[in-house]
């Protein structure tokens, strides 16, 4: 059985675009996989742990091989717990909106969190970083309530999709759909608009 993890990045839940977006890949998904598991995971709902001094320090003592403290062990032990969680999906759907050009902090957290040597990546000295992710897909439906492509910079920057995909390739995942659903700048029909990203998103839940 294929498992479908949907991480919702927006906080704003029935006013959310992102997450309507999202609703919509889901149903379709469903119409063409009934068999699948779906899983939602709302970054808001407090289950996501901090990455603080203890968890930090344990990162650092298991990348120098060495023994960690009883308060490291508790903190880096959530962190593995949600890289588990994490790491249990095959297929991905990630809903995230734009903040100050980028993605939700709330996002960076889970992707500080999981992020953690022998789990998401390996290293080496001599040839770097080597992501451990393996045959696993991902979707992402992007937001923008300001920025779009071809806007002049007192619009914005996107540093949002580098971001996130940057990353996803570097822990290992190569198969990345990108849907963005920008800002409508003038001239546009914004029923236009939707329509086409509704269309990508019924295109995409046909192949993920």
């Amino acid at each position: 059985m294929i498992n479908l993890l949907h991480i919702s990045a927006s906080p704003r839940g029935a006013a959310s675009r992102s997450i309507a977006l999202a609703g919509e890949f889901i149903a379709a998904y469903r119409r063409t996989r009934p068999e699948s598991a779906i899983t939602e995971w709302d970054l808001w709902d407090g289950t996501l742990p901090d990455f603080g001094p203890h968890a930090a320090h344990a990162k650092m003592a298991t990348l120098a091989g060495e023994p960690l403290t009883g308060e490291q062990q508790t903190a880096y032990q959530r962190a593995i717990d949600t890289f588990q969680r994490f790491d249990a999906a095959d297929r991905y759907l990630f809903s995230v909106p734009m903040w100050n050009a980028t993605i939700p902090y709330i996002l960076k957290q889970l992707i500080d969190v999981i992020s953690q040597p022998g789990l998401a990546f390996a290293f080496d000295a001599a040839e770097g970083y080597r992501g451990l992710l393996r045959n696993k897909k991902v979707v992402i439906v992007y937001t923008s309530a300001v920025w779009a492509p071809g806007r002049p910079p007192a619009f914005g920057t996107d540093f949002q999709s580098p971001y996130l995909e940057n990353w996803l390739r570097w822990a290992g995942i190569e198969d990345i759909v990108a849907i963005r659903h920008p800002a409508t700048i003038p001239g546009q029909d914004p029923a236009a608009v939707l329509r086409g990203t509704r269309a990508a998103i019924a295109a995409a839940a046909l192949a993920l």
